[in-house]
């Protein structure tokens, strides 16, 4: 089994998927965008990871690699390929479904709630009830079509949503690690201006080890699920 994650800037890695992942078994490969925009086979992926970077979906301009790779992910959903996007990992996801990708009404940088959505299809993920998770975005999209709303928030209603049975995009970062909230707090600080829904660089990183294993944990629970289903096609 071979998992290939797409990367779009060097501070933004895979956290604790990778561990996931290599206990599961598998194999990894990744396309570093901002070194090359190759891409493998498709035929050769058995798990596609989008992960999260702080450009938009739609500066194709200044990143003309954003075409090739929406064209990417679009194929690996409709070749039924399980894929998970995290934050603009997500909102890429989206785009390929349809969905239009905007600046939200408000930045969510920090640690703050979201509330799952009880689905009403039986084949479809669960998130808890209440959660505080890892957020650092300022764009959202629409629900695309077909898809369901798994979470929300007060400040971004689309959080986390669920296409057919192996595809999830997550507008939060499940994956984060204490190493990998310095990485970003310390690339992006500059965004870390005081705001309803933006922390202090203190607050962010002074939560305790539990918060991270928690958000860890259910990461391992959505890889586990997206895996499972891909693998019941």
């Amino acid at each position: 089994m071979n998992a290939h994650w797409l990367q779009h800037v060097p501070f933004e890695g895979l956290g604790s998927i990778e561990p996931w992942l290599l206990k599961s078994g598998y194999g990894v490969s990744v396309t570093r965008f901002f070194e090359s925009d190759y891409l493998p086979d498709l035929q050769q992926v058995d798990l596609l990871i989008v992960m999260g970077g702080p450009m938009s979906v739609n500066d194709e301009d200044q990143f003309p690699w954003l075409v090739e790779e929406k064209a990417f992910i679009r194929k690996a959903i409709h070749a039924g390929k399980p894929v998970l996007g995290v934050c603009l990992g997500a909102q890429l996801i989206a785009e390929a479904l349809g969905a239009a990708v905007y600046p939200n009404s408000v930045k969510e940088i920090g640690w703050f709630p979201i509330t799952g959505i009880e689905p009403a299809e039986n084949n479809t993920f669960c998130f808890p009830k209440a959660l505080e998770v890892f957020h650092w975005h300022g764009e959202t999209f629409e629900l695309p079509p077909g898809a369901i709303r798994l979470a929300s928030s007060k400040g971004c209603e689309n959080q986390a949503f669920q296409f057919k049975s192996s595809v999830m995009g997550l507008q939060f970062h499940l994956e984060t690690t204490p190493q990998s909230a310095v990485k970003i707090v310390s690339n992006c600080r500059a965004e870390l201006k005081p705001s309803r829904y933006i922390q202090s660089e203190e607050k962010i990183l002074s939560v305790s080890p539990e918060k991270y294993r928690k958000i860890n944990r259910l990461m391992e629970d959505i890889l586990d699920y997206l895996c499972r289903s891909g693998a019941a096609k």
